[in-house]
């Protein structure tokens, strides 16, 4: 300790200085040992008492009653220089974490990403933002043999790295399945399996699966307990809920999954969303669906890319720009 010095002067020469003189020269000098101190790793019971023993030698009296205090500010250092230690590996510990999963975050955006087609007559906006660095919700866009779109829009109920390995497990899934295949009920039915071997039961998995032909307008979908989205008929001006039934994924190997099919005329319109939308907090309480929909009719002279970012930021104002869960919203418009 008493090696630490600021161009040959110790610690103790600078009390010596500093006790004789007040010189300010002295408290920059101390200031220069203190960071010293601090990139060496010296703790602070060390300090307290190379100051002691500093005082002692240079024949300083310290009046019993301070020299109990200090030698009790000692051992309380002692106690802090541990805790102190604690916390840094703590730190560094989280620091290392927060790394690995902003790595994971990024190989997850690389793995997931998906190209919006472009299809005629068919006017797509796409917004999902995460909450945190892992995204629970994936959405995806396939393009079958014969010109169909397939979109798939699934929500892990769940956060972090689990959540991310099982939609990575979804996205291959789903592209090893064979074009044959590619039908709402069966990628579902498929996935479901996949799911229910794959997949602790404590974590579910919610998913919507369409399929668009722009030959004849025809959108085919089902649902594995996937939050409903809404369809908008563009001759009444009004919104419907999209009913379906079917399990969630991975509760039951024997599930089916029924498909329904609604023709998609001008101006008609089609929502699909995860809970991240639907449960928007505004204050202590949720937005009724009906407030959802007045959101959304706000922006619906918007193409549909522009229109789902409007509705990401109206939300996002009202949570005071702090989503509580994943939020992704398709719009599909005819």
């Amino acid at each position: 300790m008493g090696a630490i010095d600021i161009e040959g002067t110790s610690y103790k020469d600078l009390l010596r200085l500093y006790i004789e003189t007040r010189d300010e020269k002295a408290l920059y000098g101390a200031e220069q040992i203190s960071k010293g101190f601090i990139r060496d790793g010296i703790p602070p019971e060390e300090i307290i008492h190379l100051h002691i023993k500093s005082m002692e030698e240079l024949g300083q009296d310290i009046p019993a009653e301070q020299l109990k205090g200090m030698n009790f500010l000692l051992e309380t250092m002692i106690s802090y220089g541990m805790a102190m230690k604690e916390y840094q590996a703590l730190r560094e510990k989280q620091l290392e974490i927060k790394s690995e999963l902003k790595i994971a975050a990024d190989m997850q955006k690389t793995l997931l990403a998906t190209t919006v087609p472009v299809v005629e007559n068919l006017d797509i906006g796409v917004t999902s933002v995460a909450a945190h660095e892992m995204n629970g919700d994936y959405h995806h866009f396939v393009l079958g043999e014969n010109g169909e779109i397939g979109i798939a829009l699934a929500d892990v109920r769940g956060k972090g790295i689990p959540a991310a390995l099982c939609m990575s497990m979804i996205k291959y899934s789903m592209d090893s399945l064979p074009e044959k295949t590619m039908t709402p009920k069966r990628i579902l039915k498929n996935l479901n399996r996949v799911v229910e071997k794959n997949v602790d039961s404590s974590m579910f998995i919610t998913m919507f699966y369409a399929q668009y032909f722009p030959e004849t307008s025809k959108f085919n979908f089902a649902s594995a307990g996937h939050e409903p989205g809404f369809y908008y008929h563009g001759d009444t001006q009004e919104f419907e809920e999209i009913k379906t039934k079917g399990l969630v994924l991975g509760v039951s190997s024997e599930a089916e999954y029924p498909e329904y099919e609604q023709i998609l005329k001008q101006g008609d319109m089609i929502v699909l969303l995860t809970d991240g939308v639907t449960e928007c907090r505004y204050g202590d309480s949720f937005l009724e669906s009906d407030e959802v929909l007045q959101v959304i009719k706000q922006y619906m002279h918007l193409p549909a890319q522009e229109m789902t970012e409007q509705v990401y930021k109206h939300f996002e104002r009202l949570q005071d720009f702090h989503l509580r869960d994943d939020f992704t919203l398709i719009i599909l418009k005819r």
